[in-house]
């Protein structure tokens, strides 16, 4: 795998497979109506003669809906254009002013703010987390002891993405997203290996925060926006809608360029949440290049842009390629993937979120930036382009970058076709569910990603998880496979992937919790959710009918109501546990799994015993008469 590829792999959005439709877009769009929508300016820039059609080139090749570029040399933007349209359905062109999602571009930002804070003497790098954020707790000792602010920012903690955590559990609550990362396992020790962490960059933002007391989107705007003048640009939805000119983000399958929703990733901010345009992002990459200053006034600290930009961990071995011999190594700052283009020092970083893709790009040895912004999803187009305009300024062999993305996007599909086929060769036929689908119906959690419901409709099981549903195909015994719905709520059983949920039956027979395969491979085992019991409400006049001691082998347990409103039982040298009425005379023991306790009435409607239900059997405790 070249460099090239390699960055690819390390853009905002997660890894999710083909099942949540990250994979590159399909569709149909005639080069020749995109060039009547725009004006045609000719570079004045001779290393850049002929790009026009190159790019009109890649926006059909691809497929996009739209794209817009901008070069930037030394303090100068040497070239700015928009491509295709921002919004498809109206016909309504891109253009440099146009304001994309740049998602994980994002992160040079949020790392800046702690450059500026360090400069200030309000913080160093070598701190913990910890003494900003006392309620930050990681998986074990060793992390709660060694990692550092700066680990954060280089992504070496030791955990792997976990990303289906904030993109499937969405929540615009930061508390709640730092309160799972203790429950989120490692795969590697502090520091032994790069692995790309979008919480790591959250809890960045969020010490910005209780160091300003601001909000980390403040800080963006008071002391980076506003000394470049990046006056249109924002980070959230919310303004994204309301700005003059915003892109609508696109999906395409099947040949059909569809619109799709916004993400809404407030929450997760930090990480990836700025809209920007390439005009906008032009004085950006121009601080950069100038080491910090933007019109001869330092907005970054010089010292922190050179440290930025200089190799703070290794990503890989990055040898060269038969391919491309000129392409080597990779590393990463803050914020930065780092390599060798052509003989050249590159830093950049990509970005993706639903409907959009961007590249920032920026070669200081050069005094060259480049920047990409595509309202298309999951595409390579960032790169390509990037990678075709590098060549032409730095005056280096040209690669057609298109083809060989195209290629190398082919094999990949046809490797992922076939790891499918394979995982499904193993599939039992004829098999049944142990229980009947109403048996897994229930609320199912994991407390280091979150909550999902399994609801049976229509003869058929369905997982729903926020604002996305997926229909539960039987693959087979107790194991399912996830479809998810379109907007329309229509399945394309042909879009399948690996991902499967395996439900496990506890020795009382009943469904106790559901292993997800694929949520996060890098741990090298399936996560675990509980299932939670389905309870219901109950009176307290209704409550009062179970009060009262049981004797069992000499042992008395008392069942009582506390604080007017929750039964409680409490046996001898044990806890008080808190019961969960679920109907019919039966209670869940609150926080454990198997355990529940129901209650026997006589003929006149009189409780007289009640039977313990735990995994190792079940133990029945008659009702001592009261005196």
């Amino acid at each position: 795998m070249t460099i090239f590829d390699f960055t690819l792999l390390y853009t905002f959005i997660p890894k999710i497979n083909r099942f949540m439709k990250r994979h590159l877009l399909i569709g149909l769009l005639l080069a020749s109506s995109i060039a009547s929508a725009q004006k045609k300016v000719a570079p004045t820039d001779t290393r850049l003669m002929g790009i026009d059609a190159k790019l009109q080139a890649v926006l059909a090749d691809w497929k996009v809906a739209g794209f817009a570029v901008a070069v930037v040399e030394k303090n100068k933007v040497v070239y700015a254009k928009g491509f295709g349209y921002r919004d498809y359905e109206n016909k309504k062109p891109v253009t440099p002013n146009t304001l994309f999602a740049i998602g994980s571009c994002s992160k040079a930002f949020t790392s800046s703010l702690l450059g500026i804070l360090r400069n200030d003497n309000k913080v160093t790098f070598d701190e913990k987390p910890a003494t900003y954020i006392p309620e930050l707790k990681f998986f074990n000792d060793d992390m709660n002891l060694d990692i550092t602010i700066k680990d954060l920012m280089t992504h070496r903690t030791g955990l792997p993405r976990h990303d289906y955590s904030w993109y499937l559990f969405n929540t615009s609550h930061r508390d709640s997203l730092i309160q799972r990362i203790q429950y989120q396992e490692p795969s590697f020790g502090v520091r032994k290996q790069w692995q790309y962490n979008n919480f790591m960059f959250l809890l960045q933002g969020v010490i910005t925060e209780k160091i300003t007391g601001s909000s980390w989107e403040k800080n963006i705007r008071d002391k980076i926006f506003k000394p470049l003048a990046m006056n249109t640009s924002n980070t959230s939805i919310a303004e994204l809608g309301k700005s003059a000119e915003p892109a609508i983000g696109y999906d395409v399958k099947k040949d059909v360029i569809s619109k799709m929703d916004y993400y809404n990733i407030s929450g997760m901010a930090p990480a990836g949440s700025i809209n920007s345009s390439v005009n906008e992002m032009a004085n950006w990459a121009k601080t950069w290049i100038n080491g910090g200053k933007f019109e001869g006034k330092e907005v970054l600290p010089s010292s922190y842009v050179a440290e930025a930009m200089s190799s703070q961990m290794v990503i890989g071995g990055g040898l060269p390629s038969k391919e491309h011999t000129d392409i080597q190594f990779s590393t990463y700052g803050y914020g930065w993937f780092l390599a060798s283009y052509k003989g050249h020092y590159r830093v950049e970083h990509g970005g993706n979120i639903d409907g959009f893709s961007a590249n920032t790009c920026i070669f200081p040895s050069d005094s060259l930036g480049i920047i990409v912004l595509v309202n298309q999803n999951g595409s390579s187009v960032p790169s390509i382009v990037r990678n075709l305009i590098a060549d032409r300024m730095l005056k280096v062999i040209q690669t057609d970058w298109s083809k060989e993305l195209m290629d190398a996007t082919d094999k990949r599909k046809k490797e992922e076709a076939a790891t499918i086929t394979k995982a499904e060769s193993g599939q039992k036929k004829r098999t049944t569910p142990s229980h009947n689908l109403e048996e897994f119906e229930s609320k199912y959690t994991h407390p280091g990603y979150g909550t999902f419901t399994l609801k049976v409709r229509h003869d058929s099981l369905f997982s729903i998880l926020g604002k996305r549903e997926w229909w539960l195909k039987h693959f087979n015994f107790d194991i399912f496979q996830p479809f998810e719905l379109d907007a329309t709520h229509k399945i394309d059983t042909t879009d399948k992937s690996n991902l499967r949920f395996n439900f496990i039956t506890g020795l009382n027979g009943e469904i106790e919790k559901v292993l997800i395969n694929d949520f996060e491979p890098s741990i090298g085992k399936p996560l675990e959710f509980s299932r939670q019991a389905n309870t219901k409400k109950i009176a307290l006049e209704e409550l009062k009918q179970y009060t009262g001691e049981y004797e069992l082998g000499g042992m008395v347990a008392n069942v009582f109501v506390k604080a007017e409103k929750t039964l409680f039982l409490h046996v001898p040298g044990q806890p008080e546990y808190e019961l969960q009425f679920l109907g019919s005379d039966k209670f869940s023991i609150k926080n454990l799994n198997g355990y529940k306790v129901t209650f026997d009435k006589d003929g006149a409607g009189k409780i007289t015993s009640c039977s313990f239900i735990q995994p190792n059997g079940t133990f029945k405790a008659k009702r001592k008469e009261s005196k």
